[in-house]
């Protein structure tokens, strides 16, 4: 669905509000004017502006500084809305974060997140992150307060490791690596013998060698 500018609210929960309650992609009037992402109305009381999600594997997310700042993929599908929009976005209001995870038996967990910040690119993109609850467990403890790194931009607090070049090269806070990669590389339903470390994963969920289905992340205030 498309919205005209004069039209556009701030983010997905100001449509749910304005009595929008059709999930689809519409414009996001606190963003630059050409932006857009999928507005969830269907989950945990609605109005959710989603920031990521995969499905299928098809678009790569082995992705550059450049491509992680400004977003890439299809807000019909799957995509990345762009580091430089989620920092816009979280810097403009007090938002709370959700992550639903759907495994290859269809076995579903989420975690929210009380709150979500993300600083801007001269401090890396830095995550701010606490407040947990939901049945995934909390596998983001340990990215809170890491800066973004890129295969061609390590910013992780490890010296010894440039995590996104060794866990299948996307786009991650990964601090001294991670127990949460969801912008890995979708490796299919490779059970619980997919590569250690290489694709969509939830540590305290379904473990290292396992690459989910189905992640989403997604933000309202």
């Amino acid at each position: 669905m498309s919205v005209d500018e004069e039209d556009s609210k701030d983010d997905c929960a100001e449509y749910h509000s304005s009595g929008i309650t059709t999930s689809g992609v519409y414009r996001i009037g606190l963003l630059p004017a050409d932006v857009e992402a999928y507005c969830d109305m269907d989950t945990a009381g609605d109005g959710w502006t989603v920031i990521q999600r995969r499905q299928d594997g098809s678009v790569p997310f082995n992705r550059n500084w450049e491509e992680y700042k400004l977003g890439f993929g299809n807000k019909s599908g799957e995509y990345w809305l762009g580091n430089e929009n989620i920092h816009l976005l979280t810097n403009q209001k007090n938002y709370s974060l959700r992550i639903d995870l759907i495994d290859w038996n269809d076995e579903s967990a989420y975690a929210e997140y009380g709150t979500f910040r993300v600083s801007g690119e001269s401090d890396g993109y830095r995550l701010h992150i606490s407040g947990y609850s939901g049945t995934a467990s909390d596998s983001m403890r340990r990215n809170n307060g890491g800066r973004f790194s890129t295969v061609d931009r390590d910013n992780d607090a490890s010296s010894s490791y440039h995590c996104s070049q060794t866990h299948g090269q996307g786009g991650w806070w990964f601090q001294a690596c991670t127990n949460s990669f969801l912008n890995g590389r979708y490796l299919g339903n490779c059970g619980s013998s997919c590569p250690m470390w290489q694709g969509v994963l939830w540590y305290h969920w379904r473990g290292y060698h396992y690459s989910l289905k189905s992640v989403s992340m997604k933000i309202r205030p």
